[in-house]
């Protein structure tokens, strides 16, 4: 447990020490965030705001998990799949910023490399760590093995996952804390119910760092993660699933982000078919800022939900471990 809140303290610590030369940096470099026209009329003051934040989260993930890890098989695989992710938002945030390209990267470079994160994901998981190619269902108590299709449902799970944390950084501190609440629930997963020291180490590591940016990322932020942030964070939330076979449990742990990915998937998928619009628009934290609640009032009560949906996946996870 020593190791655990060790590794939590010195990445919060590292993050709170590093932001503010890092924020300083991107203002003078002007890397600052472009806000979507069609977005809110209260995000517009945001701009310029200095972004890529995710480049201050995971040195401070990396540096305590990687002097104190026992280099289990199953955290380095997350922290890899982690940092991947993160060098793949990097590369989309470069791209938007620098090049001044409003899309990022191109949708096929993102879908290759997306690929060949969940290929190693996968790997590593069945060839080095053993966990073989079963899905858990934990709520009924059951599994199945999927057999070739397993790398399928990583790909997914990555995909996936990433996709959903990215769409839910729309709000100051929404991500980050919504984020820090889910690798909360993963602690008490990987320590308290199965003892698996690395990957609880990892977690704390992460809530750590995802508090540590919340000092600087919380109403009125000051910096925003940027998809190098969303996309590892959700990298590392997508690792965390498959090594715990929690892939199908997720759905609930992360409720917050699931009902985010939802809601543009709903919106999308009613105007192409209606011509209608569900929500007043997507993501849905946008639905309720045009629904006149305040910003700190949506984050408030959405990291609420967040832990309420942590809480009770860690309550069925521990009931069924065996």
């Amino acid at each position: 447990m020593g190791r655990v809140l060790i590794g939590g303290t010195a990445a919060l610590l590292i993050c709170i020490f590093l932001a503010p030369k890092f924020i300083e940096l991107l203002r003078n470099r002007e890397f600052g965030q472009r806000i979507r026209e069609e977005g809110p009329e209260g995000h517009h003051h945001k701009a310029g705001t200095p972004t890529m934040g995710g480049i201050i989260i995971f040195p401070a993930i990396a540096i305590p998990f990687l002097i104190l890890t026992g280099y289990d098989w199953r955290a380095v695989g997350v922290l890899g799949t982690a940092v991947a992710c993160a060098v793949l938002g990097f590369a989309d945030d470069y791209t938007k910023i620098v090049k001044r390209r409003s899309l990022g990267l191109r949708a096929r470079t993102k879908l290759g490399v997306t690929i060949a994160i969940s290929l190693g994901l996968w790997w590593v998981a069945t060839h080095e760590a053993h966990l073989g190619n079963t899905l858990r269902l934990r709520i009924v108590d059951y599994q199945v093995d999927l057999g070739v299709f397993y790398p399928v449902l990583v790909y997914l799970v990555v995909a996936g996952t990433t996709s959903a944390v990215n769409l839910t950084d729309g709000l100051d501190g929404l991500a980050a804390g919504c984020a820090a609440i889910l690798l909360l629930a993963y602690i008490g997963i990987t320590f308290i119910t199965t003892g698996q020291q690395d990957l609880a180490l990892l977690s704390a590591c992460g809530v750590g760092a995802c508090v540590g940016f919340l000092w600087f990322n919380a109403f009125p932020a000051t910096i925003f993660m940027g998809d190098t942030g969303s996309l590892g964070l959700g990298g590392a939330i997508a690792g965390l699933a498959v090594m715990t076979k929690t892939e199908v449990l997720l759905i609930l742990l992360a409720g917050i982000f699931v009902v985010e990915a939802l809601s543009v998937a709903i919106q999308v998928f009613s105007f192409q078919t209606l011509r209608k619009r569900v929500f007043l628009m997507a993501p849905i934290h946008h639905h309720f800022e045009l629904m006149a609640w305040s910003e700190t009032k949506i984050i408030l009560r959405f990291w609420i939900v967040a832990a309420i949906c942590g809480a009770i996946g860690f309550t069925i996870y521990q009931q069924t471990i065996h």
